[in-house]
């Protein structure tokens, strides 16, 4: 890359900074703008990627990562979403070691730590890119002296710019944008190292360059890739930039002599960069199982229009309103499916204008002539290439708008307005004048931009902030809506959580998890009917709804509709192998129909699978009690207690089996035990209470009665033993002399 021209670079309206004070400034900007999301909760995706992922857990093979996704589903499950980042997954694991647990303050520091240090690295990377690749001197095949920065000021500027983009907030603030954040570090590192495989910026030497460095270079490549599936897009900035895009093809094809090709180096860097980049490509398809990922209509809906021009308008439709993010990030919103972006549906669509306008702009910039068109078309390729993996020209994406995938694009966008300072230079008459007004207005944007970024990460604090600050960007949003309203079950505000559940469905029709959920919360609210049906719609409109099916067979249970249960339930075991939850509701189901046998091997399927499942082990416990089977209910009991040694329910109800058996001071232990967990159990108390009048210890019977009385004066049977002992009490008091 040869140096390009920026003697405008003194307009620009921040001072020239040592390069390690330019970056400590970067760094403190970032910083300055995100810190107050390092103590936030997990939300959103965080959920299903740290709290639900086992592949974080030390307890699980560290080879897990390498062979699943990033969610922990196995990449050859068809549900997988093939996002296959072992690296980001690793980190963390790592940070699960070192906080011991899911204590989110341990997974969002170092997010906002890579930030501020990705925006250091900026300041290098925007000196290659806007003043071009030049060295101080120096020999030898380490690649030179050290790298000179032609435009300090236009450097430090775009660096502070990027620190403090609000559309970064995602990535920084939300724990799963980590791979956003690794990919990025790796990225830089890797255009950095190939600039470093190079002696020199001119042409002479242009030939010259360290074989190590450049696969030193690929390497790095190859670990953004392996963080998220962007980073494979570095290896575009191997291609020699020229003032135009026009001219960037006709360079190429003159570069086809071969001659020409190895006079300067280039036939070999190609090569070593085809092949690295292809094998990489390769290898990550075979890992995917060889084919793309399954989305639904839902996820993205404008790659399920019948007619490709209606696709590719939508898709340009949804290039523009990303162009829209970089240029005004106000709203921002955590999802922009379900009805956020309604599709485009016939060319009289008004919004058909922003695409238009948008390639107006592309096509204005790479047909500009001026000493400054190459900066200009490195930051095109910058801004369009690493979101080429999102743009769906290749392959189905999972969502119509994604904030995260924008981290990188946007140090492309932010190198484009410094050409505006090369027009004012070079175009009026007062540029002293208009240069210091666009000074003003370029750092009161800074200052926007700080205010906006602290603002928006506090609302990635919680779940609650995040939902509810959608519903003003996105109000037709349904997973918006969804998400606020399981937010409000979660807290326990169910009666609100309905209406928007209701309203989820309602934009959506074929929402079928909103569906389940209400159908949840009316079952637990006793409105069976309701229940039923909005359940059964959901397993009629995706029949593999495993969880659909469980919960429709506890509604069909209550209605004491046992043969559609059982079939229900069975119906979700079919769809999910590994279900201990449906296999405990259906043996409460063949309880109550007095089928003990077979409610006994279906809670012993439930353990199988979950060996921690308290209260399939309790149920089995009570009915081999209720049935006679003291043996063998004390047997189940203390296998339990191996696996669960604090569960105080197992130990009352062992508790009551031993003393069935009359084996009245193992019994009182595991009472006291149960007890010491959960002292204010009134039938704890009231059990315990039993056995002591059995074992003729009056008075630690009448204690127990006492107690358990005063933590539940309606207590079933309580009352009735409490005055038996009392007059056999007082029987004995007159009976002794």
């Amino acid at each position: 890359m040869a140096p390009f021209d920026v003697y405008w670079d003194h307009h620009i309206p921040l001072p020239k900074l040592p390069p390690l004070k330019a970056k400590i400034t970067v760094a403190t900007v970032a910083l300055l703008c995100f810190i107050n999301s390092y103590d936030g909760d997990f939300v959103f995706d965080d959920s299903e990627a740290i709290i639900n992922n086992k592949d974080l857990r030390p307890t699980t093979p560290l080879s897990n990562i390498w062979n699943n996704d990033f969610w922990g589903s196995n990449l050859s499950s068809n549900s997988s979403h093939k996002s296959y980042r072992p690296l980001t997954v690793l980190t963390f694991r790592l940070n699960y070691l070192l906080a011991g647990g899911h204590y989110p303050v341990g997974f969002h520091v170092p997010n906002v730590v890579l930030h501020a240090v990705i925006s250091a690295l900026m300041v290098d990377v925007f000196a290659v890119l806007i003043g071009g690749l030049s060295h101080a001197g120096g020999s030898g095949g380490g690649g030179g002296g050290g790298v000179q920065n032609l435009a300090p000021r236009a450097s430090l500027l775009a660096a502070l710019m990027f620190a403090a983009h609000p559309v970064h907030t995602e990535s920084v603030a939300g724990v799963v944008g980590r791979a956003d954040l690794l990919c990025a570090l790796f990225f830089q590192l890797s255009f950095l190292t190939y600039c470093k495989a190079f002696h020199g910026g001119s042409d002479r030497c242009e030939g010259k360059f360290s074989v190590q460095w450049v696969v030193l270079s690929l390497l790095l490549c190859a670990a953004a890739m392996l963080c998220k599936e962007q980073g494979i897009t570095v290896l575009v900035g191997a291609l020699p930039p020229h003032s135009t895009c026009l001219h960037l093809f006709v360079f190429v094809c003159v570069c086809l002599f071969v001659g020409e090709l190895v006079r300067t180096g280039l036939l070999s860097r190609l090569a070593l960069l085809a092949v690295g980049g292809a094998s990489m490509i390769y290898a990550r398809w075979r890992i995917m199982g060889t084919g793309p990922p399954v989305f639904t209509e839902a996820d993205n809906p404008a790659s399920f229009a019948d007619s490709m021009f209606l696709r590719i308008v939508n898709y340009n439709y949804y290039y523009s309103l990303n162009a829209w993010l970089l240029l005004c990030p106000w709203w921002l919103c955590f999802d922009w499916s379900m009805g956020c972006v309604p599709l485009i549906n016939s060319v009289t669509d008004w919004r058909i204008v922003w695409l238009l306008l948008l390639w107006c702009v592309l096509i204005g910039l790479i047909s500009q002539e001026s000493p400054v068109c190459a900066t200009l078309t490195l930051g095109l390729v910058l801004l369009l290439v690493p979101f080429l993996p999102a743009c769906n020209l290749f392959f189905r994406v999972g969502f119509v708008v994604a904030e995260r995938v924008l981290y990188l694009s946007s140090a492309g966008y932010l190198q484009l307005p410094f050409f505006r300072f090369y027009l004012i230079k070079n175009r009026h008459t007062r540029p002293h004048t208009q240069t210091r007004l666009l000074g003003v207005c370029v750092l009161a944007l800074l200052g926007v931009y700080v205010v906006r970024c602290a603002h928006r990460s506090h609302q990635w604090r919680s779940e609650q902030s995040l939902f509810s600050s959608a519903l003003l960007v996105c109000p037709l949003n349904a997973k918006v809506h969804y998400n606020v309203g399981k937010n409000l079950a979660d807290r326990g505000n169910t009666t609100t959580a309905i209406s928007y559940y209701r309203e989820a469905v309602r934009l959506h029709p074929t929402y079928v998890h909103a569906m389940n959920n209400l159908g949840n919360i009316l079952k637990e609210r006793e409105e069976l009917v309701e229940a039923e049906m909005l359940l059964s719609k959901a397993v009629a409109i995706q029949p593999d709804f495993a969880a659909a099916w469980m919960n429709l067979g506890i509604v069909q249970n209550s209605l004491q509709k046992f043969s559609a249960a059982e079939r229900s339930y069975w119906n979700a075991i079919s769809f999910r192998k590994k279900y201990p939850d449906c296999y405990y509701n259906l043996g409460r189901l063949y309880a109550d129909q007095n089928r003990h046998l077979e409610a006994l091997n279906a809670w012993k399927n439930a353990t199988m699978l979950k060996p921690d499942h308290s209260l399939a082990w309790n149920n089995m416990v009570i009915l081999l009690d209720n049935t006679g089977n003291l043996g063998q209910a004390e047997l189940i009991g203390r296998e339990a207690l191996k696996l669960l040694p604090n569960d105080h329910t197992i130990m009352f109800s062992l508790a009551n089996v031993l003393g069935k058996q009359q084996k009245y001071k193992e019994s009182e232990g595991f009472f006291l035990l149960a007890l010491k967990i959960n002292p204010n159990s009134a039938s704890c108390h009231g059990n315990l209470a039993v056995l002591y009048h059995r074992w003729a210890r009056m008075e630690l019977a009448k204690t127990h009665y006492e107690l358990a009385l005063k933590l539940d004066p309606e207590a079933p049977g309580t009352l009735g033993n409490y005055k038996m002992l009392l007059r056999k009490m007082e029987q004995l008091r007159r009976s002794t002399p």
